[in-house]
């Protein structure tokens, strides 16, 4: 298991890998409608508890719909409308894969989709889902797999359901080794090792422990994996405290700028547009406030085309490059968005999409990640894998803002890749599991 990280299990008969209902915001934004009309009919709690008792709340929800005249109303909700509410506070952690994040505060974009977003810098993804759980912030830069293990009560005192409206960035990622170790490309060689990723539930940790087992390295038994802040990791690598870690940009370029490390090898080279972190949110803000989530997503999923331009990249290094942003020189983070790169073997390399910015919340990337989660024994028992990515991942509510902008989303919201040179396919999620000789089962 993963060293140096309190990983609290959920408390007796928690429903963990048991499906919550569905939900997507095409369906929250026509709910919310019937909710507001039935509170409006009844305005006495104790009136509607009442109805809903005898009827149930789907039948209560339905007679509304039903009988009264609400197609106009739903027109109006599903369209433009004002958020609930302006401010938002958003935490992230400053690492390139919120780029999209970090450019929609640098360019406006918030405002013009009438959001007030202060957006906190923090140093851990700890942190992040701390706050997160507490509603210290309304929505969060989180690693792709955080929401489904808060959802799935992986790491918390019980299950709290977060949704993932959307992907912030695919591949940006590396293993950065020390420079003592530039003979050891060989992963068999790397036994006794202490390798650092930014947290339990993180592409990076199940890419690192995928990338070590294929190589026949197993990951909780011939090295030794740390949770380590991102910003902390070049520091450790130089203090000889790791000998390699996979992480976040520009956590890797900053160790062959400081001379410590080199790049072994970048994470696109084990799964080619994998998902790495996302924008989440709790499942009741999305409810309570669905103008102002999708105000949000509509900011966001702009900022993210932006961000996928290359032509842009550039000049979007020089605007997240500064202190209360990312907090690196420049030529670093130009060097991660533009795929130019020394790796610290004294090679340059072009790699255009050694980060980019793609933001649809594909299910089968829940169902890898729930695959991965099941094999290094973080959750026990059956799972329901198609519920759980559908409640978590938000395709539908995506798709329907990416049809809005007109970019035609996604046919279906699964889809087979290959890692390291394994097909997934996400309608068989046990077989390919079944398939792994290493492997840690509860």
């Amino acid at each position: 298991m993963l060293h140096g990280f309190d990983l609290p299990g959920p408390l007796p008969g928690s429903q963990q890998g048991k499906a919550l209902p569905d939900l997507d915001l095409e369906q929250i934004w026509s709910r919310a409608v019937e909710i507001t009309v039935l509170r409006a009919l009844f305005p006495s709690p104790a009136l509607r508890l009442a109805l809903i008792r005898t009827v149930g709340p789907e039948q209560a929800l339905n007679a509304v719909s039903e009988f009264l005249p609400l197609r106009p109303a739903m027109e109006v909700f599903a369209g433009p409308s004002r958020p609930e509410s302006e401010c938002l506070k958003v935490g992230f952690v400053p690492v390139a894969c919120a780029t999209p994040l970090m450019l929609a505060g640098a360019m406006g974009i918030y405002s013009k989709h009438g959001l007030r977003v202060e957006v906190e810098k923090t140093t851990a993804w700890a942190t992040i889902r701390n706050k997160s759980l507490t509603r210290e912030y309304d929505a969060a830069h989180m690693l792709s797999p955080m929401p489904v293990a808060m959802t799935l009560g992986l790491g918390t005192l019980m299950p709290a359901p977060f949704a993932m409206s959307a992907v912030e960035n695919v591949n940006g990622q590396a293993i950065t080794l020390a420079l003592k170790h530039k003979a050891c490309r060989d992963p068999q060689s790397w036994k006794g090792f202490k390798l650092g990723v930014p947290f339990a539930y993180s592409m990076h940790n199940y890419l690192l422990r995928y990338y070590l087992a294929e190589h026949g390295v197993d990951p909780d038994r011939d090295v030794q994996i740390v949770a380590v802040p991102p910003e902390q990791m070049p520091e450790k690598l130089k203090a000889g405290l790791l000998d390699g870690y996979l992480a976040p940009e520009p956590m890797n370029q900053r160790a062959v700028y400081d001379g410590t490390g080199f790049i072994h090898l970048l994470s696109k080279e084990i799964w080619n547009g994998h998902p790495c972190c996302a924008y989440a949110m709790p499942r009741s803000l999305v409810a309570s406030r669905p103008a102002v989530a999708k105000a949000f997503l509509k900011a966001v999923l702009e900022a993210t085309v932006l961000a996928n331009d290359s032509a842009n990249r550039k000049s979007i290094a020089s605007l997240i490059a500064p202190d209360h942003l990312l907090g690196q020189p420049v030529e670093i983070v130009e060097a991660v968005l533009t795929g130019n790169f020394e790796d610290g073997l004294g090679n340059t390399h072009s790699v255009p999409d050694r980060i980019g910015f793609d933001h649809f919340p594909w299910h089968s990337f829940a169902i890898w990640i729930l695959t991965q989660m099941k094999r290094w024994g973080q959750v026990k028992g059956d799972l329901d894998y198609q519920a759980v990515a559908r409640q978590v991942f938000l395709a539908t509510g995506a798709g329907k803002l990416m049809h809005e902008a007109g970019a035609p989303p996604p046919a279906m919201a699964s889809k087979k890749f290959t890692v390291l040179g394994r097909e997934f396919d996400p309608d068989a999620p046990e077989a390919y599991l079944d398939s792994f000789p290493i492997k840690h089962l509860p």
